[in-house]
């Protein structure tokens, strides 16, 4: 008795009753099938959501919680002529060396069988003048069917079987044509020899084979160059973890079993497992992932970590705050396939020219071989222009055009710590001629931080810091994390809008407002130097200072407003925040335009007016006031530190501290639109000249096969330009 595998474990159970799931899918070769697959599952009712990667040969399917058994959705594929199975990072790359190695085999075999009946044919042609008998030709068509014909049969597999999933999906695939194409040459060909014949056939027909093998396999090495480049993030989840027992004892649980308030281990030279905070351990963390920087983070007691990242020298025990889902790499990896299957303009443009494809292929090619009949022409040269016409007029450039550019254009970002959410994001920040930055989180650190800690005494510090530690005032927290936050004085006092105090060796320390403190005087000297910041007295006996917190720059604001200005854009700053403060940092960025104090809906005037005037805005911004603007602007970008809202309503987040990935957005989304437009014009040109070159008679074949699968491979090849360096006003501007 058969039994069935239970898939609810791979099901993601979502907001709102919806539930998902992404499979890897065989068989995707071009838009044709992205339409069969999507609009097949489209027509049941339970299915919310159905979107194909084609570059990825994944689907992301979405159904209504309860509605559907997982089982089915991979039921309703296979009806559809598609085998299916959920994702693995590791069984995707398994599928894909086992499909390099067929394709390998197969190009093997039809290679070694095209040169001994080239070596044949090459026979028959030289004593086509009469110096060979016809019981010799016969015996060499023969000789060529008998190697041609088992050839085909198993190299043409992949083709065969293609098409014969899509016929009875009741479904026309690119593999249609072709396998058409490749039986009828066949076919005619055994006729002919029956037939004593001059002219065979079997030449033609697995040098077809031999040429769409060599696309095939060459097509299958840069879709998983493509893959690679995509930094597959499912591979850096962890799989399993370690729980610290109450009793102390240690348990290794599947991941989906570790629950928020868990304790965890992560052992050196491991990769944190979960979201949390370090209750033990002292370690140092490679957080590049999440910040960008390359060196090693030092890791306390305190401290937040996040799954992904790689500790490297200590043993850490990890308060659990999101494991599996919810974390910020399982936030990332959405945001990555989300971009993936978006549908952008030219997305849809190509889909839809592709789907035209199969039927217009069969009437030209059919209209072909009557009108040639028509005109005297015998049926044997009628029906070879007629198959040179299905094979060279297969749509794989046109499906490939846009699609491939975008996965490396995303995976491009994605190496510069930039996640799209929108598909057609990239188009619309290509057309940016404006950056509209709001001020605090986003020109600024999102944290306020102690600017004049080189000028206090470290042991003033490190007393004040001990106060300060025992407060959740975010100016408070700044003096600590300076001091390296030591631990809190025992039996502090929080006096509400003043500040702290406690007993320290007998005499009253306090740390808060200048009047609470008794330093009026010495804040008015040390607020001429810091305009802009928060001044925070401390007082212990006769010993006095003043702290000014405030918002630092971002490390690279200042080449990063260069690199804009070098790419062509105007920069300006919305902010709600006082007209000190933001005059201060338009001053350091030599920024003209700046507007100070908004309220959101100001905001929202701003770029209301920007857009009548004609400006394509990119707005950056990171608070909840910036949301709406967000949502407004042209196109939007927010780092990873901005609120949920901010996030949900921008199409673009970046990681880190750096205001970098801005600039390189914009560079990568220019050189991505214009790789687009150049694949859709070479996929139209190349349509444009190869069909009347085919339909005239002018092509065999065997040029059909090559002229098809060189098409497909420039496109791809283009496509993978994305993913290069810029070496334009970014890195003039870093340098």
């Amino acid at each position: 008795m058969a039994t069935q595998q239970d898939l609810s474990v791979f099901v993601r159970h979502g907001e709102g009753g919806v539930a998902g799931m992404e499979l890897a899918v065989e068989g995707i070769r071009c838009a044709g099938c992205m339409h069969a697959i999507e609009s097949g599952l489209g027509r049941d009712a339970a299915i919310l959501k159905a979107r194909v990667n084609l570059a990825l040969k994944r689907v992301t399917v979405e159904w209504t919680e309860g509605a559907l058994r997982p089982e089915g959705v991979i039921e309703k594929l296979a009806a559809l002529g598609f085998k299916a199975y959920p994702f693995l990072p590791s069984a995707e790359r398994d599928s894909v060396t086992l499909e390099e190695r067929r394709l390998l085999r197969y190009l093997a075999v039809a290679g070694f069988a095209a040169m001994n009946i080239m070596l044949l044919s090459v026979s028959v042609w030289s004593g086509a003048n009469g110096d060979i008998s016809p019981v010799t030709r016969d015996f060499f068509h023969w000789l060529s069917a008998l190697i041609a014909l088992p050839t085909a049969a198993y190299a043409g597999r992949p083709f065969f079987e293609s098409a014969l999933r899509a016929l009875r999906a009741g479904a026309v695939n690119m593999d249609v044509p072709i396998t058409l194409g490749i039986v009828l040459a066949l076919g005619m060909s055994v006729v002919e020899t029956a037939n004593h014949s001059e002219h065979a056939y079997f030449d033609g027909a697995i040098m077809l084979i031999f040429f769409l093998l060599i696309g095939r396999y060459l097509d299958q090495m840069m879709r998983r160059r493509t893959r690679d480049l995509a930094g597959n993030l499912a591979a850096l989840k962890a799989e399993s973890a370690t729980r610290l027992m109450p009793d102390g004892t240690m348990t290794t649980l599947p991941i989906a079993a570790i629950a928020p308030g868990d304790l965890v281990l992560v052992q050196p030279g491991e990769r944190v497992c979960v979201d949390g905070i370090v209750e033990s351990g002292h370690s140092e963390i490679d957080r590049s992932l999440v910040t960008g920087e390359t060196d090693p983070a030092p890791i306390v007691p305190g401290v937040q970590v996040y799954a992904g990242t790689m500790n490297l020298t200590g043993a850490l025990s990890v308060r659990v705050q999101a494991a599996g889902t919810g974390t910020l790499l399982d936030e990332i990896d959405k945001l990555m396939a989300q971009a993936v299957e978006s549908r952008s303009r030219y997305v849809r443009l190509s889909d839809r020219a592709a789907r035209l494809y199969a039927p217009l292929v069969h009437a030209t090619a059919l209209a072909t071989l009557v009108g040639w009949i028509v005109f005297g022409l015998a049926w044997q040269q009628a029906l070879i222009i007629a198959i040179t016409v299905l094979i060279i007029t297969c749509p794989c450039a046109l499906g490939l055009a846009i699609p491939a550019v975008q996965v490396v254009a995303a995976s491009a970002l994605f190496r510069r710590q930039i996640m799209l959410k929108e598909g057609d994001a990239l188009e619309r920040l290509a057309e940016a001629d404006m950056v509209v930055f709001d001020k605090t989180g986003t020109l600024t650190l999102p944290e306020p931080d102690l600017l004049n800690a080189e000028t206090i005494d470290p042991e003033t510090l490190r007393a004040a810091a001990a106060l300060a530690t025992a407060s959740r005032h975010p100016l408070a927290q700044a003096i600590s994390r300076a001091a390296g936050s030591p631990a809190p004085c025992r039996e502090t006092q929080e006096h509400r809008g003043l500040g702290l105090s406690a007993i320290v060796d007998g005499t009253e320390m306090r740390l808060g407002s200048a009047e609470f403190c008794e330093a009026q005087a010495l804040t008015e000297q040390v607020g001429g130097s810091f305009p802009t910041a928060s001044l925070i007295a401390w007082r212990h006996g006769e010993a006095c200072a003043v702290f000014a917190v405030g918002q630092r720059l971002r490390p690279d604001a200042q080449s990063s407003i260069g690199a804009l200005r070098r790419l062509g854009l105007e920069v300006m700053i919305l902010s709600g925040d006082r007209e000190t403060a933001v005059a201060a940092v338009a001053r350091d960025l030599g920024i003209a335009t700046w507007q100070s104090g908004l309220r959101p809906d100001q905001k929202l005037h701003v770029l209301d007016d920007l857009a009548k005037r004609g400006r394509k805005v990119l707005m950056v911004g990171d608070g909840l006031n910036d949301a709406p603007a967000l949502a407004k602007a042209h196109v939007s970008i927010s780092p990873i530190s901005a609120t949920h809202l901010a996030q949900a309503a921008a199409d673009i987040v970046f990681l880190g501290d750096s205001l970098s990935p801005v600039a390189s957005a914009i560079t990568i989304a220019r050189k991505a639109r214009a790789l687009m437009v150049e694949n859709l014009w070479f996929a139209v040109l190349y349509n444009a000249v190869a069909v009347p070159i085919a339909v005239a008679g002018l092509a065999t074949p065997l040029v059909a096969a090559a002229a098809m699968s060189g098409s497909s491979l420039v496109v791809t090849l283009n496509a993978l330009r994305a993913a290069r360096r810029p070496t334009s006003a970014l890195h003039k501007a870093a340098s």
